[in-house]
Formats: structure tokens, sequence, C-alpha cells
């Protein structure tokens, strides 16, 4: 019996041999993967796992049991002799791999065979190893594999029924009782091993995978990480130049070269000195990839750029698109013609989708940035006419009564404008340049008020350096002057504060008038609001413009009470903070 069980282990060896390359086939792993496979995939599974089940019969030892005798490689049997064999590791895996189905499907296979192989004990095993793929498809696991410890117990209990069987059907019952004491512990023994082994091949096999998947997974988000500050500023010279040095460093490959329709835009990598950037495309083969959009891989005569010495023999042409047009090429290189394989080759066309991804974030954003400086301008030339519309029904009253200050109040609102159309073409200004149009303004409206107008600037000279939108600062000083002290007899004051807090500059602009109650304060910034002696644009606009411009961060702040003042505050993001 010894004898046998080392005999039987020695031909795990072949088991070993057969699960490597078995796991070779796509449909199998598919089957590990526990991923959903057709049914002619099952049926392939059926088969192969069958077939290795006739293999395990003929690779094992012809038993005579009466004699006492072994024979290596059964491909015949006498009338008293049976088979010690592997064949029920091949249709207990298929079982544990897909379930009760391809178990009994691999069983019929490896089991029709057994009873027509003949011998004393052919129907018995037969029967028994087509049940066992039915007992195995019990262990099966829908969403994982099984371990080892199940493996070796389906593959020793399907074993154990067969020994069940042979003592059931065999005749004579003598004999086959002999027989199971024979070969039944060894056979019950190796084929358990049997089992586990193939399934811990099988595990290695999908753990190998998986390592894998994540090793490229990781270095497709590193290299995602790394060119999408470039390629997001759009395809140009800088951003491929720095791309193909990135994707030079982190794959295996000789050189990397970035085109767009016409021109080389970047080269990196072995041959440089042979390929000049902003030189035209030479090569056919990257004209064909330009006009079908479909990637290649070119030999040493379609990468051949007319330098002898040049060392590069084959390349890899990937588009790179926008919205399904073809807007230029990534290309790598290869030092050796065999250098090409099927990794590099989905390497090439994923970090081609990749980069062009890239490029399309950059149209989008260059267009949210257009669409942002539209909106800006559009706001800005509502604010526009708002102050020209009140600062005309000043003169208008001031005609009447005092034409020599009204005179003045148009040579100061010339002077307004000039300032103001300065930076009508920009959609930023500095606090300063704010400051300086509020002074301009306030010429206008203290011809107005006279006595009753007080206005005090609180500046911190360090932070007018800061950048807001273009008549952000004029339209709190005028709802200020409009709304708060218009109607106070005397004594109206006006504060305007710029300081540093941090590393934001805070703006706030405070008057001593009427206030508002707080319904009032929760519509005035957020929408149009109905207005007596304005448009009701101004502050809206102004909010809006910052949330904009700076994010929400820099949304205004409005405090207020009646008969107590108003309030008014924002902050911006010094140069070096990072604008949110």
């Amino acid at each position: 019996m010894w004898e046998l069980m080392l005999a039987m282990l020695e031909r795990l060896g072949i088991i070993v041999a057969a699960a490597f390359i078995m796991t070779r086939f796509r449909f199998v792993r598919h089957l590990i993967e526990r991923r959903d496979i057709s049914s002619r995939h099952k049926l392939n599974v059926m088969v192969m796992f069958g077939l290795f089940g006739i293999l395990g019969t003929y690779s094992g030892l012809a038993v005579n049991a009466e004699e006492a005798t072994y024979i290596r490689w059964a491909f015949e049997l006498g009338e008293g002799e049976a088979i010690a064999n592997s064949r029920v590791i091949g249709v207990v895996v298929a079982g544990l791999l897909g379930g009760w189905a391809v178990g009994l499907g691999a069983g019929m296979i490896a089991g029709v065979h057994r009873i027509f192989l003949g011998g004393f004990t052919g129907l018995a095993c037969g029967l028994a190893t087509i049940l066992a793929g039915v007992i195995a498809g019990w262990f099966y696991k829908k969403k994982r594999l099984v371990n080892l410890r199940t493996a070796f117990f389906a593959g020793a209990i399907a074993e154990t029924v067969q020994m069940a069987i042979i003592l059931a059907m065999a005749r004579p019952f003598d004999r086959a009782l002999q027989l199971v004491e024979s070969i039944g512990i060894p056979m019950i023994v190796a084929n358990g091993i049997g089992a586990a082994i193939f399934i811990l091949i099988v595990r290695n096999v999908r753990d190998e995978r998986e390592r894998s998947g994540a090793i490229q997974a990781q270095k497709a988000l590193r290299l995602a990480d790394y060119t999408l500050q470039y390629m997001r500023q759009g395809l140009n010279a800088q951003s491929a130049r720095a791309t193909c040095d990135i994707l030079l460093n982190e794959t295996r490959v000789d050189a990397v070269a970035i085109t767009d329709r016409e021109n080389v835009m970047a080269f990196a990598g072995a041959g440089k000195r042979f390929h000049d950037t902003n030189e035209q495309i030479k090569t056919g083969a990257t004209r064909k990839v330009l006009a079908d959009g479909k990637p290649l891989i070119a030999d040493r005569k379609d990468v051949y750029c007319g330098h002898r010495d040049c060392p590069l023999q084959t390349a890899i042409i990937a588009p790179l698109k926008m919205k399904d047009r073809t807007i230029g090429t990534l290309k790598f290189y290869f030092t050796q013609e065999d250098a090409v394989t099927p990794t590099t080759v989905e390497l090439s066309h994923g970090l081609s989708v990749m980069l062009s991804h890239q490029l399309e974030l950059s149209e989008v954003d260059r267009h949210s940035e257009l669409a942002r400086e539209a909106e800006i301008k559009a706001l800005q030339a509502q604010v526009r006419p708002h102050f020209l519309f009140n600062t005309i029904n000043t003169i208008v009253s001031l005609i009447r009564t005092d034409p020599d200050k009204a005179r003045k109040v148009l040579v100061s609102l010339s002077r307004y404008f000039r300032q103001n159309l300065s930076g009508a073409n920009v959609t930023e200004t500095s606090l300063g340049d704010e400051i300086r149009h509020v002074r301009a303004y306030l010429d206008i409206e203290e011809a107005r008020f006279s006595d009753r107008l007080a206005v005090r600037f609180d500046l911190e000279e360090d932070v007018l350096f800061a950048k807001v939108p273009p008549m952000t600062l004029q339209p709190l000083v005028e709802n200020a002057v409009k709304h708060g002290i218009k109607n106070l007899e005397d004594g109206g004051e006006i504060v305007i504060e710029v300081k540093k807090e941090g590393d934001r500059a805070a703006v706030s602009v405070t008057d001593n008038g009427a206030g508002m109650p707080e319904e009032r304060i929760r519509e005035v910034g957020k929408s149009r609001v109905t207005s007596e002696t304005g448009t009701g644009l101004g502050l809206a606009n102004v909010n809006r413009r910052l949330i904009m411009y700076a994010g929400d961060d820099a949304a205004m702040d409005i405090q207020s009470s009646p008969g107590k003042g108003t309030r008014m505050t924002f902050s911006i993001q010094l140069e070096g903070g990072e604008r949110k």
C-alpha cells in the first residue's frame, strides 16, 4: 500500500504541469476570476476537464490485487485488473470551479471513457466519476474560490464514494474488497492532495493577475496624476515635452514622441539627435494614423527618418483624439524589432485614450473660462448703465437749482468714466485701483450731499495689490450713499476699510444710515430686489462676480439693523494663497 501511495504521489507532477497549462486558457481564467461565462465556454471547460480526467486515467497504475502487481500507464486492462488513478481530480476541480453542471459534464466525459476501458470495476468507476462532479458542485462558491482544505476534502470524499460504489457493484465481491483494501487509502489521500494542489495553482494564478492588475492600475493612476497638470493646458510644445519626459521615465520604451496633425511637438529618448522638434511629420505611418484614427505597429521602413545611424527599429503609434477628431499622435519607439509585446501595445492604447481625455478636459476648461469671462463682462455691462442712470438723475436735479455745480459734476463724471473705461477690457483689477475709482465717484456724490456726507478711509497699503473684479467696491459705496445716508439731515458717515486678515484682504464699507431689517438682508446681494432709488442690480451683481471670481469664500456678508446703519464685507485671497 505504501509503495502504491508513493507512486500515486509521484503522478501529481503531471497534475501540476497540466494545471499550469490549463490556466493559460482565457475561458479557464474567466472561470477562475468568477466571471459569467457563455454556454460555449462552459462546454469548453467541461471538455477540457473531462480530458484532464482521461489523462488521469491513463497516467494511473494498472493494479492486480490478487497478484499484488502494478503496471505503470494503464492503456488496457485485463479481466481481473483495476486502475489506481487520479481521474477524479479533474472532475472534482471542474465542480469546484464551475458548479455541479460543469462537474457533471466533465464527469460524464471521463466516466464514460472509463466504462469503455473495461476491467471488472469499469462500470462502478465510471458511475462514481460522474457522481464525483456533482459532489464537488456541492462545495462550489459562486463569489469566491474554495480554500485548500475544502478542495482536499472534496477530492477525498469523491474518492471515498468511489470505493463504496466499487464494493457495492463490482463482482466478485472478494476481489473488489481486496482491491479497495489495496488502493483505497492511497487513492483517497493522493486525490485529495491533488485537488488541493490544483486549487492552489488556480489561486496563485488569480492572485498573480490581481497583483499585476493592481500594479498596472497604480502605474496608470500615477501617469494620469503626473501628466494631467500639463495636458490640461492643451496640446502645445511645453505640455508635449513634459508628457514625453514623464512617459519615457515611467514606461519600458526607448523613445517617446507626440505630434499634432502637422509637426513633431516633442521627442524624448534614443535617437533624439535625429528627430528635431517642430519639424514636419515625415513618416507615412504617422499620417495614416492621423487619417483613419486607428493605432498601428510600424516596422523599420515605416519609422525610418532618413538618418542611417538612427537606432529606432519599430514603433507603436496611437491617435490622440478630441470628440472623435484625431488631433495628433502618441508614439512609442523601440530599438529592437521584437521589443513590442502585447502589454506595451495595450499600454500605449490605454495611455493615448487617457491623454485624449485630458486634452478634452483642457478644452472644457477653456470653454468654461471663456463663458466665465463673458458672464463677468455681461454683469459689468449691467453695472455701468446702473451707475450712469443714477448719476444722470443727480445731474438733472442740479441743472435747475445750481448749473455751476452741475457743470462740475459733469467734469467729475467724465473723469470717472475715463478711469472706468480703462478697465473695460479686463476681468480683474487691484484694490488700489478700486479705491481710486471710489474717490472719483465720491467727488460726484459730494456735490449733492455737501456737508451731510463724511467719508473716512482706513487702508493698509500692503494689501492694496490684491486682485478683485472691476467695479466691485463702487457699487457698495453707492449703496451706502443712496440707501444709507441719503435721508439723513446731517452726520452721515461712510467708512471704507481694507485690512489684512491672515492670508486674505478684508474689505468693508460701513455707514451709519437707515439700516435694513433681517428679511431685507436675506434678499439683498442674492437677487434683484425692488428699489425706490435704483435698479436693484448693484449688490446682486457684485456678489455674483465675487463668487465667480474667487469662490464661495469671497461672498459678501451684510450686517444691518433698522436705524443703526449697515456694514458690508468681503475678503479676497492674497497672492500666494490657494483660491477656492
